[in-house]
């Protein structure tokens, strides 16, 4: 990795006589403090310098080991102190002209908007990066944060998609093909459910939303209460400041559907809005965007987040640990774009959500005793043929947490139902080990000073639904018995003429 610079030294008067004294300092710098922590040889070196009127020009060049935009504030101190001292000459502040970053790649990077770069090139072997910055973006850590993002970037691109980081780890027997229809399709045309008003939305009636209630009374005895988890209300409306915390403010923009407040409740300010609606009969769109303030926050999108800001900056007990809690308390929204399919993959989605926290030890333990169960329902409840692999997310593989403490602990494990109609398989649960990713993130400690992990796992409703009539089909007869024991006699539904 190479940096070059070239910037200059606002100062208070004219520092020409100190041009002796100012390069003696160089010299010496560029032998000790430049150098200081990175092996010999290594390190930051000014090239040259000019004193021009009231600005002290320099040019820094350096590899990975001190940094030329950490180099230049590492030399604003002694120089300082050797003008106020010896001249009564004061340093207003540094300009960067030029910054450019150079480092090895195989591959380009894609993206060309990003922040603070006016310019990327890539030859083939190495990456060219022009950036624009301050002195306050230095000390914000700004280039650095732009070298990681690139680097992020490169990774993602080369991900090559879960089949890549995807890896078996058991599988059912195949049980009996009671169904070859689209379920969404069967279900619609039965009336058990009615596109919403609002895209990737459904109104569920009696019928399926008694399947609905049934999944959570499995879910709610079987893994919940028998393994002595805790229910609590998750906020469904989440700040930027919780998204800054979970990490999830990278990169959720696309897939988020966003809370604007108004700018007031003040009728006056809303009243021709108003007016125009009762005149033509249509909302004034354009009207309102002008009377609503920037977003707060967006919807639940991943349902767990809010219920970190609960322990944010706390101690906890060790008698705590492990942590178990739960949520069911309302929807989640993910803006699914073009991914929209029946009941499957939605807009508007409920689930249950699994929390739990502890050591590492205990943490990967309660992931094993949840696999345990649900392995328990599927097989002796649902019946499903059903499978569950090993899944590393492209943010954990490029972040490195697969090898946490040299274990493949942390890292997702999804659970995929066979789906016959289209001959293929449907993800519809998993099972995650987060590692310290959350604790670490809302600063959230133990007693006695030990690592904290977490983990957790979403009950997607509308999945398992799809699952079980994807494969037995809306006739209660072709369901299980030990389910149909639980569901008892389905409501009547609408009738439509």
């Amino acid at each position: 990795m190479y940096f070059h610079l070239v910037g200059y030294f606002n100062t208070s008067a004219p520092a020409n006589q100190a041009d002796a004294d100012i390069a003696a300092l160089i010299g010496e710098a560029n032998e000790t403090f430049l150098t200081k922590g990175a092996p010999a040889g290594k390190g930051a070196k000014i090239l040259n310098f000019r004193i021009e009127d009231q600005k002290i020009h320099i040019e820094i060049e350096s590899d990975r080991y001190v940094r030329a935009h950490d180099a230049i504030l590492r030399f604003k101190k002694p120089l300082a102190a050797l003008l106020g001292k010896k001249y009564r000459i004061g340093i207003r502040g540094i300009e960067i002209e030029s910054f450019v970053v150079k480092f090895p790649s195989n591959d380009p990077v894609k993206s060309t908007k990003i922040p603070y770069v006016s310019n990327i090139e890539f030859d083939g072997q190495e990456i060219t990066v022009e950036m624009e910055i301050n002195e306050s973006q230095i000390q914000n850590r700004i280039p650095d944060r732009i070298i990681t993002l690139i680097e992020d970037k490169i990774a993602m691109q080369g991900y090559g998609g879960k089949e890549e980081h995807w890896n078996l780890l058991w599988e059912s027997e195949q049980k009996q093909v009671l169904c070859t229809e689209d379920p969404t399709a069967e279900l619609l045309k039965e009336s058990w459910i009615k596109h919403g008003a609002a895209r990737g939305q459904w109104i569920y009636g009696p019928e399926i939303t008694r399947l609905f209630r049934a999944f959570e009374s499995i879910v709610v005895k079987e893994v919940l209460e028998f393994l002595g988890y805790r229910e609590m209300i998750f906020p469904k409306l989440v700040p930027w400041s919780v998204w800054e915390r979970s990490g999830h403010a990278k990169g959720v923009y696309p897939e988020i559907y966003y809370v604007c407040p108004p700018k007031t409740r003040d009728p006056d300010f809303w009243e021709e809005v108003s007016d125009y609606y009762k005149v033509t009969h249509e909302v004034p769109l354009d009207l309102i965007e002008q009377k609503i303030d920037k977003p707060i926050g967006g919807l639940c999108y991943a349902q767990c987040p809010p219920f970190w800001h609960f322990l944010q900056g706390t101690t906890i007990a060790d008698d705590t640990f492990p942590a178990r809690v739960f949520d069911r308390s309302g929807t989640s929204h993910r803006y699914e774009s073009g991914g929209i399919h029946g009941i499957e993959r939605v807009d508007e989605f409920h689930r249950i959500e699994i929390v739990w926290m502890g050591t590492p030890e205990q943490v990967v333990e309660e992931s094993e005793r949840i696999q345990e169960r649900y392995k328990y329902i599927f097989e002796e409840i649902l019946e499903l043929t059903w499978r569950k692999a090993w899944v590393t997310p492209w943010f954990m593989a490029q972040e490195g947490l697969t090898g946490t403490a040299g274990r493949k602990s942390v890292g997702t494990i999804d659970y995929e139902s066979f789906m016959p109609y289209r001959d293929g398989w449907l993800e519809f649960q998993n099972v995650s080990v987060n590692g310290d990713k959350y604790p670490t993130g809302f600063g959230v400690k133990s007693q006695s000073g030990s690592e904290l992990w977490s983990g957790c796992s979403g009950v997607g409703l509308e999945r398992w639904a799809s699952a079980l009539l994807a494969q037995k089909g809306l006739d209660p007869d072709n369901w299980s018995p030990a389910f149909r024991r639980i569901v008892g006699e389905l409501p009547r539904g609408f009738k439509f003429l």
